[in-house]
Parts: structure tokens; C-alpha cells; sequence
């Protein structure tokens, strides 16, 4: 019987959903279990500011701060729960194309895994993140709902 296919390098996009953090758990599991480095990145929304918001130094200064705050956490978790080796990344704009464009090229993950965040609206309409990042990471891809 051949041995079961384990990661070396996960990583998981987190914010606040309920989806994400589902995804955030099971990135978790699977790093600790393949004993694999767990990879935990999370962008700042500047496309959702409004532009009272993004002119504002003080606002964008003070959500990246809570940003790295919810990262450290998310990394302590991690930590506490038997994964070895735990970087973060972060970014800003928007989430798909970040992680996508940006993040992936400079790591080397051998998956990711992104909650499925059901969408609303007009955004739901034309696709969500999960879809953008299913599509065209370079890498493979779990999406947990």
C-alpha cells in the first residue's frame, strides 16, 4: 500500500467569516498532521474603503493594526496546536488577485486552502474570491464551506 500524499507548505487565507475560519482550522489539522508549514495570510480590503476611509492615514494606519494583531493570534493558535513552523503573510487591495499575483510567486506552497464565503449582492453576481483563486492559483486549491 503507498503512502498517503502529505503537504509540505500550506497555506490558508484567513479573515473574519465563518467560512475562513472553518478553512483556518482545517489548515491547522491537515499542517499537523502532515507536519507540514503552515502558511497564514490575510489582506487588507483597501478595495472596499470608501474614500473617506482610504484618504484617512489614521484608519488605514489602525485596520492594519488589528490586522497584524488577528495574524499574531491566528499564528499562537497554531502554535498551540502542534504545527512546527507557522510564517505569516499579508497584503492589501483586492483578496483573489493579491494572494493569486502577489503572495503565491513568493512562497512555496503545495496548497491553499480559502473558505467559500458565500457572497451577496452584485460581487456574488460576477464570482466570489474563492472562485478567482480556484481558477488561477498555480498550486491546489481546497475550498471549505
Amino acid at each position: 500500500m503507498s503512502e498517503v500524499f502529505k503537504f509540505k507548505n500550506i497555506m490558508v487565507g484567513v479573515d473574519i467569516s465563518e467560512d475562513a475560519q472553518k478553512a483556518f482550522h482545517y489548515a491547522v489539522e491537515r499542517a499537523h498532521i502532515d507536519a507540514a508549514k503552515l502558511l497564514i495570510v490575510s489582506i487588507l480590503e483597501t478595495d472596499n474603503m470608501n474614500v473617506y476611509q482610504a484618504m484617512d492615514n489614521n484608519y488605514i494606519k489602525s485596520e492594519r493594526e488589528k490586522l497584524m494583531a488577528r495574524l499574531l493570534t491566528y499564528q499562537q493558535y497554531a502554535v498551540a496546536h502542534g504545527v512546527k513552523e507557522v510564517e505569516t503573510y499579508t497584503g492589501e487591495g483586492d483578496v483573489a488577485e493579491v494572494i493569486v499575483k502577489t503572495i503565491l510567486p513568493n512562497v512555496t506552497a503545495d496548497l491553499l486552502v480559502v473558505g467559500s464565503n458565500d457572497k451577496k449582492g452584485l460581487i456574488g453576481y460576477f464570482g466570489s474570491h474563492a472562485a478567482y483563486i480556484a481558477k488561477n492559483a498555480p498550486i491546489s486549491v481546497m475550498v471549505v464551506r
